[in-house]
């Protein structure tokens, strides 16, 4: 089983990084997640995502996102909602926090989707909704409490300054033990490439985990050698990305040094999927053994979609 943690599909073209070409929507993702993508000799598909909608839809924008509060809140949601009750077996919700529409709007909309929706993680973007995480604390904090009191991920967008440095994060991975943090992104983004603070905050706390995705290749090996097995989580942050770069960015670790590490399959498929299954509840999944086994698997689940 793999399941990407970052995943945007959309019915607006970004509104911030306004990409070309269509709106990339559920569909097109789903499309995508189907592959089939090889490793280490075999196929394989991504079987699950977490999805949310794209940071700048997430923003007031004159003339198409214009409402305020809670209505705001739900209307930037919409699209995901749609799709996670549309498509239950592979997509799973993301909510996105965003202070700016009332911080008890959108505590109370956290619950709302974890309790009513089934949402299993919330995202926090500082950059794009603008506040710095270490002076927000009257904005973060019931926030962050809320998604203690529920047990959910919390994901946050770093690698961006001058408010997505990972560590302007570190009094609220402090102040919330028992919340698992996600650095998204590996810290690498637009403004930086901070890898090896997401690193340290790892390996120095419990509850800080690291998303695979736009890693550099040489330091993912650096990393893996000494983070715990538990600590590497499997995302691609499409769109814009394409999730095979980033398998691959993960399968290298089977190779030999010293560009891999003689990584074994079943530690990969923790990285791919199973560590994540473990935090939300799944039953973890074994590799497929053989090209044979993976081609079954395959034909299998694209026969339940025709059903």
């Amino acid at each position: 089983m793999i399941i990407d943690i970052s995943c945007y599909p959309t019915k607006v073209v970004d509104l911030a990084w306004r990409h070309d070409g269509e709106p990339f929507t559920g569909e097109r993702l789903l499309k995508m997640m189907d592959g089939p993508y090889w490793v280490n000799g075999k196929p394989r598909r991504i079987d699950k995502a977490f999805i949310q909608p794209p940071q700048g839809n997430t923003l007031y924008t004159d003339g198409v996102l214009e409402k305020a509060g809670r209505e705001g809140i739900d209307e930037y949601m919409a699209y995901t909602l749609e799709l996670v009750r549309k498509y239950p077996d592979r997509f799973i919700g993301c909510f996105v926090y965003n202070p700016r529409y009332g911080v008890k709007n959108g505590v109370e909309a956290i619950e709302r989707y974890v309790k009513e929706y089934g949402f299993k993680m919330v995202q926090f973007q500082a950059n794009m909704h603008c506040y710095r995480p270490d002076r927000a604390g009257d904005w973060l904090r019931p926030a962050l409490q809320k998604c203690a009191d529920l047990g959910v991920l919390v994901k946050l967008h770093v690698g961006d300054g001058p408010y997505s440095i990972p560590n302007e994060w570190t009094p609220m991975i402090y102040a919330f033990p028992t919340v698992n943090f996600i650095m998204a992104h590996f810290g690498v983004q637009t403004g930086g490439v901070y890898t090896f603070e997401p690193f340290q905050l790892a390996m120095d706390n419990e509850n800080v985990f690291c998303e695979s995705g736009w890693c550099l290749q040489s330091r993912i090996v650096e990393f893996a050698k000494d983070l715990p097995k538990h600590k590497i989580l499997f995302g691609t942050d499409t769109p814009p990305n394409e999730p095979g770069m980033w398998l691959r960015l993960l399968e290298v670790l089977c190779m030999e040094p010293p560009q891999g590490m003689n990584l074994d399959e079943d530690t990969l498929e923790d990285y791919f999927g199973n560590n994540t299954a473990r935090m939300i509840g799944l039953e973890p999944t074994a590799p497929p053994r053989t090209r044979e086994e993976a081609e079954a698997y395959l034909a299998a689940c694209a026969k339940r979609v025709a059903a």
